[in-house]
């Protein structure tokens, strides 16, 4: 061959190479939303919310397994303003997590661009403000994580796919709301119940077909149950988790949680009326939409259907049932089950007790008696420059204690790669629900009373599903493992926003002395400054 049909084919295979390198990058998706308020009517009576470009629930977020968001968050409100991910793990990256312990809130008209990956997850999430009390008043949203075409999902592929948003909802401005818990009171119930910010709304299907339906509970406080009348609900997914696909009249959905179920329209052609109502509740807070099969003539009727009878006894026993498909790939290639948690001894034990003390005469709400207060620098920022007198390592112990409660800025240290077990010891009358950022972790086991070392016997460790936020029930416990491959500042918190806002929280530490990019991503050069770190340089 000539030197001039070698050099032909050289360019050929470099054209072919860099083409499959471009294809194999994982793709960049790029936004720009701009948070305002408005004006609605979500339960009859006018009342101002908060939107992202004109929208009440905000944009839905429909990404793929690694896609990096771009995302350009422009403030109109009158006052700071974040978004957190909720579930999305910012693998490497709590710089990007939108919670005052890693983020300087977004001045009013001003604008950050968050930058992160939906590395090696799929699956049914949300986001919503971690600022104040702004998530009463809108600003939430939902985002899937969509299995990239390489890899198999456990089902076929559904007909459509539905994300409802479920949550209860105030009348009350979000600043009255405030001015409420600020005073030391607790919150009155809610006024009512939401599908994606509507009182009513229509879901259309045809016949025959099977749907994917993603609920998720954005509310503030209250547990709901969500059931479709005269169709069954087949789990497949909870917060990125493939699970045993078993069948269901109706589910429980705990505040900050997710799952998606799979319904097949195999009745009649007519209208049916999808309900979420509230659960464990002296008054029951119900709101209703409706399933519409394309070939209907006849409206919804009939009586609604009705929840579960009982209460905490059949909730926990449904809880249990949720169990990890141990064959099935989640977002990469190997199976579930290829990481057997179970087998694995922990390194450390943290047992966390909640409780709703006085304070100086004012309801905080405490873990382990230290309700936490917001710096005005974030943590992650005082821990880069090494800024003093911000936070403290050693006012939160990792077991309760009976000692007076009292305020502080609390983070508990732990090691990069620590496995550790953690206890939710809820002593209260009233539900609990725990989210960690950074994280899913495996819900090993339920139970009512105290735990003791005995509850061990009887946890799940050989299929228990990865989730993001576990409940609580009252005077019970709920234990968790997890393995600490994310280092970074990761908030572990409430999901009832009340409680989260006087206090029951902390961050984990997650650390690494040694400096490296394999471990964590370097500060972002347009993080934004505030408090003690103004005048730092990223």
């Amino acid at each position: 061959m000539g030197n001039t049909g070698l050099v032909h084919v050289l360019c050929l295979v470099l054209a072919l190479v860099s083409v499959s390198l471009v294809q194999a990058e994982d793709a960049y998706k790029f936004y720009t939303w701009t948070v305002t308020y408005g004006t609605l009517s979500p339960l009859g009576s006018p009342q101002q919310v908060i939107l992202i470009n004109g929208q009440f629930p905000g944009p839905r977020l429909d990404l793929v397994t690694n896609d990096n968001v771009i995302l350009n968050l422009i403030n109109k409100l009158d006052e700071p303003f974040l978004l957190t991910w909720n579930g999305i793990k910012q693998r490497k990256n709590s710089w990007q997590d939108g919670v005052l312990g890693t983020n300087c809130p977004i001045p009013p008209n001003s604008n950050y661009t968050y930058k992160f990956q939906t590395k090696d997850q799929i699956g049914t999430y949300t986001y919503f403000p971690s600022t104040k009390l702004h998530k009463a008043s809108g600003g939430f949203g939902g985002l899937n994580v969509y299995h990239r075409s390489v890899i198999p999902i456990p089902y076929p592929n559904p007909d459509g796919d539905f994300t409802l948003l479920v949550g209860d909802w105030y009348k009350t401005s979000h600043k009255v709301l405030s001015q409420t818990l600020d005073s030391g009171k607790s919150l009155a119930f809610p006024d009512g119940l939401l599908i994606n910010g509507q009182a009513h709304s229509t879901f259309s299907a045809n016949q025959g077909k099977t749907y994917m339906f993603r609920i998720s509970n954005v509310g503030f406080s209250t547990s709901i149950n969500f059931r479709i009348q005269g169709h069954k609900l087949k789990l497949v997914e909870v917060e990125g988790s493939h699970t045993i696909q078993n069948l269901y009249d109706s589910l429980d959905v705990h505040v900050g949680q997710s799952v998606a179920v799979l319904v097949t329209l195999d009745q009649p052609p007519k209208d049916y009326y999808i309900v979420a109502s509230t659960r464990f509740t002296d008054t029951v807070l119900t709101t209703t939409a409706v399933l519409h099969y394309a070939n209907s003539n006849s409206p919804v009727s009939g009586p609604l259907p009705a929840p579960p009878a009982d209460k905490y006894d059949w909730s926990m026993q449904q809880a249990r049932t949720y169990r990890w498909n141990l064959t099935a790939n989640a977002a990469r290639p190997n199976p579930q089950g290829s990481f057997h948690y179970g087998k694995i001894t922990p390194t450390k034990i943290i047992k966390l007790a909640n409780s709703a003390p006085l304070i100086n005469g004012k309801l905080r709400y405490a873990v382990n008696m230290v309700s936490y207060v917001n710096p005005d620098t974030p943590l992650k920022l005082a821990d880069y420059f090494n800024i003093p007198g911000v936070f403290s390592m050693n006012s939160l112990q990792s077991t309760p204690s009976n000692g007076p409660a009292y305020v502080a800025t609390s983070v508990l240290p732990t090691s990069l790669h620590d496995f550790i077990e953690v206890v939710f010891q809820n002593n209260e009358n009233t539900m609990q629900s725990w989210h960690l950022d950074g994280y899913d972790f495996w819900v090993i086991g339920y139970g009512f009373g105290q735990w003791t070392e005995a509850s061990r016997s009887t946890y799940n460790l050989v299929d228990a599903l990865t989730r993001h936020t576990a409940q609580v029930y009252p005077n019970s416990w709920t234990t968790i493992l997890v393995s600490l491959d994310n280092q970074g500042m990761w908030n572990l918190r409430s999901a009832i926003w009340e409680r989260q806002y006087l206090g029951q929280q902390f961050y984990l530490r997650v650390w690494n002395a040694q400096h490296s990019l394999a471990n964590e991503y370097d500060i972002p050069n347009n993080a934004l400054l505030c408090g003690k770190a103004v005048g730092h340089h990223p």
